[in-house]
């Protein structure tokens, strides 16, 4: 076998190995790389509501808490949890707890729909819309309302399915990420 012949052959190697590993992470990429407690979250982009040329990412947040809260308008539970947001917002926003809330409501009229629920709740933390859903697809949620509380790190401490955010233990795991020095 001639050294061209050689080179052509580990050639053939790489791109079939390149390939394989780009199909297994572009299809088995949620099993491979599991959005979860413990893990770094992800960053997405979203609208501005109502400023649908202004966007938003998580890179926008770095260094801060983040409770980041997938919703829709449309969601029994999402509109249970909405005050106790709120509340924990009221509570610790001037504190620096971040709320990124993104509602993924879809279709015409979706951002009248988000408006509305923001102003019958009296929600006062800023909201991004994501209509497309993509959001849902990069944290692999299997519904709404879920919730990830992110650290100053960007780790993903807590992942919940619909919570009670003015919960004595919601409340300590808020005041002690708070209280938590970036590196």
């Amino acid at each position: 076998m001639t050294l061209r012949q050689q080179w052509s052959v580990v050639g053939v190697i790489v791109l079939v190995l390149g390939g394989g590993l780009f199909a297994a992470t572009r299809f088995m990429g949620g099993q491979l790389f599991p959005v979860s407690v413990g893990s770094h979250a992800p960053s997405f982009q979203a609208s501005v509501l109502g400023h649908p040329q202004q966007t938003r990412t998580l890179d926008d947040y770095r260094g801060q808490v983040v409770l980041l809260d997938i919703w829709a308008s449309w969601c029994v539970p999402c509109r249970q949890e909405a005050p106790t947001l709120e509340k924990l917002y009221q509570e610790f926003g001037p504190k620096g707890l971040r709320i990124v809330s993104v509602s993924v409501d879809a279709g015409p009229g979706a951002d009248q729909k988000v408006r509305d629920f923001a102003k019958e709740f009296g929600l006062t933390f800023p909201l991004l819309h994501d209509g497309t859903g993509t959001i849902q697809h990069i944290y692999q949620t299997t519904g709404v309302p879920e919730n990830f509380v992110i650290d100053r790190q960007g780790i993903i401490r807590k992942k919940v399915y619909a919570e009670d955010w003015t919960s004595p233990g919601n409340q300590a795991l808020i005041r002690q990420l708070l209280s938590e020095r970036s590196n």
